[in-house]
């Protein structure tokens, strides 16, 4: 699985609205040098963030951006699916759509599976948990694994 920059971008800048004191709005320039991300792009992200119901755009002065759910409601599968569309796709088509014949008959198995773990993940890591540092425990074993930490 690879995650885009947008993706990345997406989930940082979210934390970053996470951590406001008190849901505050926050410009979305202030989101671009929380996290050294480019502004042009950030814009770009927050749209479609705004767009999947997460983000809401707050107008005036003291505007900028707000999560428009709490923190804990907000999963980071969301996110991503938000600026990327589906978790897991294989030529662009979900795995449930895709057929094996023959010797390779098994590996939609093996993409459904892949699903599931990304899922197992993804979407079990709310935005709080993130900004707390209090991950789930089973993504906290993964991590903590010596083989995931190595590159193959």
């Amino acid at each position: 699985m690879r995650v885009s920059a947008k993706a990345d971008y997406a989930v940082r800048a979210c934390a970053e609205l996470a951590s406001s004191p008190h849901g505050d709005p926050v410009a979305a320039e202030d989101l671009a040098t929380g996290q050294g991300l480019p502004s042009s792009f950030l814009e770009r992200i927050l749209g479609d963030l705004r767009r999947g119901g997460l983000v809401a755009s707050v107008r005036g002065r003291s505007g900028g951006f707000r999560l428009a759910r709490p923190s804990g409601e907000i999963t980071l599968a969301e996110i991503i699916r938000a600026v990327d569309g589906p978790l897991v796709t294989v030529r662009d088509e979900r795995p449930p759509s895709l057929e094996y014949e023959g010797s390779a008959a098994s590996l939609l198995d093996v993409w459904i599976a892949l699903r599931a773990s990304v899922r197992s993940v993804l979407d079990e890591v709310t935005l709080a948990a993130l900004v707390a540092g209090e991950l789930p425990a089973h993504v906290r074993e993964m991590a903590a694994h010596e083989d995931a930490w190595t590159n193959p």
